[in-house]
């Protein structure tokens, strides 16, 4: 039975993993409230794993101790990588909503919002860089978080810009084919 540091440790973890639950629900739930809808917040949260496959590859390459402070990154990183989603779906949904056909109004999110979803991860990034790769006294505490924002946000931002608007596209054209077929 673990006691003393490696038992504090174990319960750390395991109250930080359920924030993380906690705060992808509480996410989840307002995203449903502002889209008026419990579809898109899923999609929105899909971009989530992706963020933390890169957090852990980040976490490996840059072979640093996975702890206490390095889970607080996934945590601060699973918040920061459903925005660049949100700016997609949103701009999709919108552009729909105004008549553009569905596969367009995906492109033109795309599009247009790359730039901008391009600019916020590449200074996010830029600006834990830092944190990741510091060396010296001390750095060895923070440099898992840096190592998994970086990573985290690497993978995501390329793979939100092609698997996010796939999968609305998917979903919006499941949506009109199943309204078709009440029609006929």
């Amino acid at each position: 039975e673990m006691a003393g540091s490696a038992d504090d440790l174990r319960r750390t973890m395991e109250a930080l993993s359920h924030s993380l639950l906690f705060a992808l629900m509480i996410s989840y739930l307002l995203m449903a409230a502002l889209f008026q809808s419990f579809k898109y917040p899923l999609i929105i949260l899909f971009s989530v794993p992706l963020a933390m496959t890169g957090g852990f590859l980040g976490v490996w390459i840059g072979g640093v101790e996975f702890n206490v402070i390095t889970m607080l990154g996934f945590v601060l990183l699973a918040g920061i990588v459903v925005n660049n989603a949100i700016l997609l779906v949103d701009f999709t949904l919108r552009s729909v909503r105004k008549g553009v056909e569905i596969h367009e109004a995906a492109l033109e999110a795309v599009r247009v919002r790359m730039r901008p979803i391009f600019m916020t991860s590449a200074t996010t990034a830029l600006g834990m860089l830092p944190l990741a790769l510091g060396r010296g006294v001390g750095t060895e505490l923070y440099s898992g978080l840096g190592c998994a924002v970086v990573g985290g946000l690497a993978l995501s931002t390329i793979f939100t810009l092609i698997i996010i608007p796939l999968l609305l596209t998917t979903a919006l054209e499941f949506r009109n084919c199943r309204m078709r077929g009440k029609t006929e």
